[in-house]
């Protein structure tokens, strides 16, 4: 499959700056010719970028309202972040029926996808030689960051499905049932983040294709426009307190019930608790929660809301729709057969951060490193363009950058080229200057009509 990514640079309001390069997880960009450049394969379409950006050149590409016309029959998918959005004195049903007035025929809430997953997860936990702890599948920017930062832990990702395609498959699996065809069949996701949006573009062609994602910023808009003609309609809401608190960090754990569990929100603290799992020092936990925007998806790049006060909202909601409602287990079981817990899209590992894929020619580059940090400042200061002393030496080695992109090299360098001219010219003969001296005296004489 080919790689789709929804940041997306605008070169044109990019100044040069080096915040993006210092916040990227996976050090994906770097500064050439005065404009950030994202490196694809190492990108994980976190949105860290986007946040940072005091000059807005970073944005994400999703997809426009309109685009839900091109099928017969339309199904939104809201995150359980999009009710955080709006006050929680309104009701969800109002909210949800406000979405088929923007031209949806049916609403299946992700949060009664991720009310479904937590039992399969909770039945997948009690399977014995797990590899501990077994981390969440929910946020597609934490798997990315595995496959590309922490391969040695992809044994270790839940290997079901996300929320999202949990509900995209039973959305669609309903349609069908309904008597249309596949093909008539648009499922749209109504998005918190762009790690999302590229998990959509990622959802391939069958159960679980999902159509199209569209940012909650903008929908947000044009439904609080017409929400003061849309009637509250309870039936539309089924999900309860343990799919709504998926929206933010500690919903998915709590959804599993009493156990040895963590959550951890945002990316950087993720990567430091990836970083203890690596060496061994949370063998005790059993799950790991894992979101990579600060709160979980409330504070998604797309969100309009404050993340907290769309935390607030979400505690709220909890307590407005405690009751829980439950399904058959002769349900679980037809969805189990349909493929509905099953991942489309296997993790793989993808190797970019590795200097060679022959081991000698790759100790060679990793000594060549070594060296040339020995040159460098270490002060990490990105005016290389690189966001450290070492990504430089690596993109050095890599013949990617060189040495004199760093200015305390390059002035060095200038300093001792500087010296190198003035002892070449100290070391000309005095004869020969003196006469070169005399010549231009002479013909200075002359030109002035001295006699």
């Amino acid at each position: 499959m080919e790689a789709y990514h929804s940041v997306v640079l605008d070169e044109e309001k990019c100044k040069g700056c080096t915040h993006c390069i210092r916040r990227c997880p996976t050090e994906a960009i770097r500064v050439k010719g005065g404009k950030a450049r994202i490196d694809e394969e190492r990108c994980i379409d976190c949105g860290e970028c986007i946040r940072t950006c005091p000059n807005h050149a970073k944005y994400a590409q999703a997809d426009p309202l309109e685009a839900i016309q091109r099928f017969r029959y339309r199904v939104a998918l809201p995150a359980p972040a999009f009710y955080a959005q709006f006050k929680f004195t309104i009701p969800l049903g109002k909210v949800l029926n406000g979405l088929l007035r923007l031209g949806f025929h049916e609403v299946f809430e992700v949060a009664r996808g991720a009310e479904i997953l937590s039992a399969e997860i909770a039945r997948f936990l009690e399977k014995r030689n797990l590899v501990l702890p077994v981390i969440s599948s929910a946020c597609p920017a934490v798997v990315r960051l595995v496959e590309v930062k922490f391969p040695s832990l992809l044994d270790n990702l839940l290997p079901l499905d996300s929320p999202l395609g949990v509900a995209a498959k039973i959305a669609r699996l309903r349609a069908l049932e309904r008597g249309y065809r596949s093909e008539e069949v648009g499922v749209f996701f109504i998005t918190p983040c762009p790690a999302k949006v590229t998990e959509v573009r990622q959802s391939g062609e069958g159960l679980g294709r999902i159509d199209g994602a569209i940012s909650m910023a903008s929908i947000y808009t044009r439904l609080m426009n017409e929400l003061h003609l849309v009637e509250d309609r309870p039936e539309l809401q089924i999900a309860g307190f343990r799919g709504i608190g998926w929206a933010r960090s500690g919903g998915e754990q709590e959804s599993l019930g009493e156990g040895e569990y963590m959550a951890v929100d945002g990316i950087h603290n993720v990567i430091s608790v990836f970083e203890k799992i690596e060496m061994g020092e949370l063998r005790g936990v059993v799950y790991c929660e894992a979101q990579a925007c600060v709160g979980g998806c409330v504070g998604g790049v797309l969100a309009v809301q404050n993340p907290f006060i769309a935390k607030v909202n979400v505690n709220h909601l909890l307590k407005k729709y405690s009751v829980f409602r439950p399904w058959s287990e002769e349900e679980m079981e037809a969805w189990r057969k349909a493929g509905i817990f099953v991942r489309e899209r296997a993790y793989e590992a993808k190797e970019v951060l590795k200097l060679d894929q022959n081991f000698q020619r790759a100790m060679e580059k990793y000594q060549q490193i070594e060296k040339l940090l020995e040159l460098l400042p270490g002060l990490d200061c990105g005016a290389c363009g690189s966001p450290t002393c070492r990504a430089l030496a690596e993109d050095v080695v890599q013949g990617k950058a060189e040495e004199v992109d760093c200015p305390f090299l390059l002035r060095d360098n200038m300093l001792e080229l500087a010296r190198e001219i003035y002892a070449l010219a100290s070391r000309v003969p005095q004869t020969m200057a003196g006469k070169r001296r005399e010549d231009i005296g002479g013909q200075n004489s002359r030109s002035r009509g001295t006699p």
